[in-house]
């Protein structure tokens, strides 16, 4: 029996998933410049019309596999989790899941496929910032502002706070990792790699801070 009209919900979610991770593999097999709608729709079993009409080309295509990434992402400090947490546990459990998630292969080589070919679509390498690194940023800041407000952080720029805290987590190790210089970390890897990152975050390098700006002054 041949079916008409509209797909039912549960339907359309299957095949906007199914096209997201094809797209996601096509990806990384054949980079972004060298791969064709036409190719990518075949394989998901979708028709071009979908496509054009759900992420209005390749580029939104692309935004939304990296979206979808950045949501396990940006999930990881909901305000339910900061709150049955201590700003130290909270941070420690969101650098171990971005760490374990960036460090991925998969996720190591999509990053390099972008920076290889955004000079040569710069709406890529807009679409990847905003709906990735831009949106974590702004969640970090988020959580910033919140502990500002509880009384756990300094008055400092909550974007400056949440830029300070990416970089030293993600540190020359990242560097060495997308150069092939480094293996994959393991969960007990980066356990250590986390808490070492966050314990200098929130509490500097300075044995006795006080008594050297005293000295100083």
């Amino acid at each position: 029996m041949i079916k008409c009209g509209r797909p039912r919900k549960g339907e359309e979610l299957q095949s906007r998933d199914r096209l997201l991770d094809t797209a996601f593999n096509l990806f990384l097999e054949n980079g972004y410049g060298n791969l064709s709608l036409e190719t990518i729709a075949r394989d998901a079993r979708v028709s071009m019309r979908t496509i054009y009409s759900q992420f209005g080309g390749k580029v939104g295509l692309f935004g939304a596999v990296i979206r979808r990434c950045s949501d396990q992402f940006v999930t990881s400090l909901t305000e339910e989790h900061v709150l049955e947490s201590s700003p130290e546990e909270a941070l420690i459990s969101f650098a171990k899941q971005f760490l374990y998630r960036i460090t991925r292969p998969d996720v190591v080589r999509i990053r390099a496929i972008l920076i290889g070919e955004s000079p040569r679509f710069p709406d890529l390498a807009t679409q990847f910032y905003e709906q990735g690194p831009q949106r974590t940023l702004d969640y970090l800041a988020q959580f910033f502002a919140r502990q500002q407000q509880a009384g756990y952080f300094a008055e400092i720029d909550t974007h400056f706070l949440a830029e300070q805290f990416l970089s030293g987590l993600r540190s020359e190790r990242i560097l060495k990792l997308q150069l092939g210089l480094e293996p994959t970390p393991d969960e007990a890897e980066i356990d250590i790699w986390v808490r070492q990152a966050v314990d200098l975050f929130l509490y500097g390098s300075l044995k006795n801070r006080r008594n050297i700006s005293n000295e100083h002054s």
